[in-house]
């Protein structure tokens, strides 16, 4: 069985081509700035050998459609595709952030969860509507397969409502949906599965904190393979300090600022969202810029590495003790799986609660599953890669086998 995942912005198409048969990555790539004048598209065929050979294009893209269309000719291409016609592909894997508290497993697409992904618009205005762009073009472009919805949020919902609800009148949680909802759902899975399988314990018997560290970055607290708590909010915006979005911040802080400097809501909107993070704190929201800064002597920078990772070490203090008892604690994405320093700073002087970094094992290069904590700890700490795209394969192969 032959899976496509796609996740479409409002700008951008990311794919991903999946041979079930053997869990392997056929082909991907990224169609980017559609709808403007330089357009472009990156493709990645992967070879016999693990080798990837690239093939680039520049030049607008008009629209989604043709988008998907140009992706769906790569595929198939003599040269850089890997299928020979479009209806080898059976099922697409459409990764949709939003799916609230309705849709809380991955389903079938059909015009009852479009409708509801479209009500859910105002609860992730960024998103969803691209979302909903990729679903219409890719019904068209693939009229054969089945098409399945994954929801970021899914893995959340296990979370219960003394974690999720916020100390707001009660009404607005009933009437406009006000509550925690937690995003990278795929990522949390994936990486607790890989986890548990890692320990040899069954999902159901390991206690985990995920931490997944990208330009956004949030943890959860999983409790027998199920979601406990989760540091995003209704929105991405709360929890860790991230790339450009500041975290958990005193909510009174919007209200001084916006009198204080005369900010409207979508100015404010903007300075917490995309000003903030480590970008306001140094001027720089890639970790690799950043720890250059810091390498060479920059003090906003030193203070910028320090909030995040004690922002970290502060959810895993909460998280164990929403947990109870801990069997291991998993760095992923981006950050979390190539910063060393991020990784020693957050786990540091946490000996007493059995949690401890190696420091050799930490700094030493490496690809696929890794610990780096000592092999006496009884917490053990893990590098573990994220597969957002394969979990989406795997859920949607899932779906598939049950019609």
């Amino acid at each position: 069985m032959k899976i496509l995942v796609i996740n479409t912005g409002s700008s951008s198409i990311k794919y991903e081509l999946f041979d079930m048969d053997g869990q392997q990555r056929l082909a991907g790539g990224l169609v980017e700035k559609i709808g403007e004048k330089s357009g472009g598209l990156t493709h990645q065929k992967v070879l016999g050998n693990g080798e990837i050979r690239r093939h680039t294009e520049h030049g607008p893209v008009p629209d989604h459609g043709q988008g998907l269309k140009r992706v769906v000719e790569l595929l198939s291409h003599s040269e850089h595709g890997v299928i020979t016609n479009k209806d080898e592909i059976a099922a697409v894997g459409h990764r949709i952030v939003h799916g609230g508290e309705t849709l809380t497993a991955p389903t079938v697409i059909d015009d009852q969860v479009i409708a509801t992904i479209r009500e859910l618009e105002p609860l992730a205005p960024l998103h969803n509507p691209g979302h909903l762009k990729g679903i219409e073009v890719a019904r068209a472009v693939f009229p054969r397969a089945v098409h399945v919805a994954v929801f970021d949020t899914a893995f959340h919902q296990t979370i219960p409502p003394h974690a999720f609800m916020y100390a707001l009148p009660v009404d607005l949680y009933k009437t406009h949906k006000v509550r925690r909802y937690g995003f990278h759902g795929t990522s949390h899975a994936y990486v607790a599965e890989q986890a548990a399988r890692y320990l040899e314990r069954r999902p159901e018997e390991t206690n985990l904190i995920t931490i997944h560290l990208g330009n956004g970055g949030s943890m959860a607290a999983v409790r027998g393979g199920k979601c406990v708590d989760t540091s995003m909010g209704m929105t991405p915006l709360a929890g860790l300090v991230m790339g450009t979005r500041c975290g958990d911040i005193d909510p009174a802080i919007v209200f001084y600022l916006g009198k204080r400097l005369g900010l409207g809501m979508d100015a404010l909107d903007n300075l917490l969202n995309k000003e903030s993070g480590l970008k306001g704190l140094c001027g720089a929201n890639d970790m690799r810029e950043l720890l250059a800064k810091r390498d060479s002597g920059d003090a906003n920078a030193c203070l910028a590495l320090e909030i995040y990772a004690y922002r970290i070490k502060k959810y895993i203090g909460a998280y164990l003790a929403v947990l109870g008892r801990l069997d291991g604690i998993v760095f992923t994405a981006g950050i979390g799986e190539n910063c060393a320093p991020v990784r020693s700073m957050a786990c540091a002087d946490l000996e007493g609660l059995g949690i401890a970094v190696d420091e050799e094992k930490n700094k030493a290069p490496g690809r696929g599953i890794r610990q780096i904590s000592p092999d006496n700890t009884p917490v053990k700490v893990l590098v573990i890669p994220t597969n957002e795209e394969l979990r989406i394969a795997q859920e949607t192969q899932r779906v598939v086998e049950t019609l």
